[in-house]
């Protein structure tokens, strides 16, 4: 073997390096991980992205202090697909490095080549690189999303060298790679979609990104435990994670960011597939409640924040007499644990005995959702089924609930209550603690309050609205 090959082993999870195999990875503690990988010591200056530094490197290794640096340079560029630029936190930032992954169909490219669109329309320059897909695939399905200009460019190749040659030529203004496991770097000897080829692939595209101030989106594919195909390291070096979530038999996608440098975390993006492309959902309440059943036990309205944006999704639940000596509990978009947790307070604290009786919890839509404000509507749903009792379907309930039975305060409590309205919605029963910062908004909104302390009072109020 030549003196400048090795061969390393990488943890397929974190990106650990060892010089032998390990059965246990030092650094996050996974069994079975490592893979061996050979590769090549690089060269000082024979990277592509050395190029595309140029002679400025020099400069660019002075320090400068804060008056010095201009904010021109991070003014973001919209993407006119709103619910895309909100989860990016207002659009995409110069110079930043975006990671976009999904399940296999679930639109990835489909989104990308909308953002295409939508920007070359505006004049900006893009350049659009496929490793996967042929110039007439790629067409075929641009012919289905719409018209486009002659500012996008495409691009069939999985050489990164001869990507950054051209990129250094053209200089894009934004520029797509789909996906990173199909390129390769003629410096590292691996296979594409190596642990590697990955983590290298992805420096060069970080190092062109930051010095050419060009905006770059990276598919990546997944694995079977849902997270991004190649060493963890990867969504450590870009600067924002998105994941393209959905039921492959629901129309509907919720695009979510798991990291952000440039805004928030707790932003979600609705979208609908449709022959024509994804859609955007500009009001994901509506399809949320669309079917809910009207008088049935077991169903009620809770208002959950994603961010900024209040959703109203429903919460069923069915509670019946189980023939086993451990009843059977399920939870369907919300968490197990909690589930358990609260029906262990209504027990103790409403004295509803539950321990003989099957639980099956859902929400519907689709979507999970982990906010403390639906407890009060797991509660209240499963109360709703054991005593055959049907909550009001113009009701809205909020609240967190704590082991003592009490119903704690939760936050944007206005906002809420205004989205319930506009809904449709007259009924909202709520944390008594949250009224110190509703002063005033019952002459504002023409909605009837219920405030609660306790989970009796909340099932009280749901028993005189029979």
């Amino acid at each position: 073997m030549p003196k400048d090959k090795k061969t390393i082993f990488f943890c397929q999870n974190c990106g650990f390096e060892s010089a032998k195999w390990l059965g246990q990875c030092p650094g996050c503690h996974q069994w079975n991980t490592f893979v061996e990988e050979p590769v090549t010591a690089s060269k000082p200056g024979k990277s592509a992205a050395g190029s595309a530094a140029g002679g400025r490197s020099r400069e660019r290794a002075l320090p400068r202090s804060l008056s010095e640096i201009s904010l021109d340079q991070g003014a973001r560029i919209t993407t006119d697909i709103g619910e895309l630029d909100r989860v990016l936190g207002g659009g995409i930032v110069r110079g930043s490095l975006i990671l976009i992954g999904g399940d296999p169909g679930i639109g990835k490219s489909t989104l990308l080549l909308q953002v295409c669109r939508q920007l070359s329309g505006k004049g900006v320059r893009v350049l659009y690189v496929s490793g996967e897909e042929s110039l007439q695939q790629i067409k075929m399905r641009a012919v289905r999303i719409g018209d486009f200009t002659d500012d996008l460019k495409l691009l069939c190749e999985t050489s990164l060298d001869t990507v950054a040659q051209v990129v250094e030529r053209d200089r894009p203004q934004l520029l797509i790679i789909d996906s990173i496991q199909t390129m390769y770097n003629e410096d590292v000897s691996s296979s594409p979609g190596s642990v590697s080829q990955v983590r290298e692939s992805t420096g060069v595209l970080l190092r062109l990104a930051k010095t050419l101030q060009i905006p770059v989106f990276i598919v990546g594919h997944m694995t079977k435990d849902g997270n991004v195909a190649g060493p963890r390291v990867l969504e450590h070096m870009v600067d924002t994670v998105l994941y393209f979530e959905g039921e492959k038999r629901e129309t509907y996608r919720i695009l979510r960011a798991a990291k952000n440098r440039f805004g928030s975390t707790n932003e979600i993006g609705v979208f609908e597939m449709r022959a024509e492309g994804l859609a955007e959902v500009t009001n994901p309440s509506e399809y949320m409640l669309d079917g809910r059943p009207l008088g049935a036990s077991g169903s009620v309205v809770a208002c959950s924040m994603e961010g900024t944006r209040p959703i109203m999704i429903e919460i069923q639940a069915l509670v019946c007499h189980s023939n086993f000596a451990i009843p059977r509990r399920t939870a369907n978009g919300a968490d197990y644990n909690r589930v358990n947790l609260l029906m262990a307070v209504l027990e103790k604290r409403a004295r509803i005995n539950l321990s003989n009786s099957d639980a099956y919890i859902n929400i519907t839509g689709g979507v999970r959702m982990s906010e403390p404000a639906v407890d009060l509507g797991i509660l209240l749903a499963i109360v709703s089924s054991v005593r055959d009792l049907p909550i009001d379907s113009s009701t809205v309930v909020f609240g967190e609930a704590g082991l003592s039975g009490e119903i704690r305060s939760v936050a944007m409590a206005e906002q809420r209550i205004r989205e319930a309205e506009k809904l449709g919605f007259t009924k909202v029963i709520l944390p008594k603690a949250c009224m110190r910062s509703l002063r005033g908004i019952e002459q504002d909104c023409q909605i009837q309050l219920f405030p609660v302390s306790h989970i009796q009072e909340a099932i009280a109020v749901i028993s005189k609205q029979r």
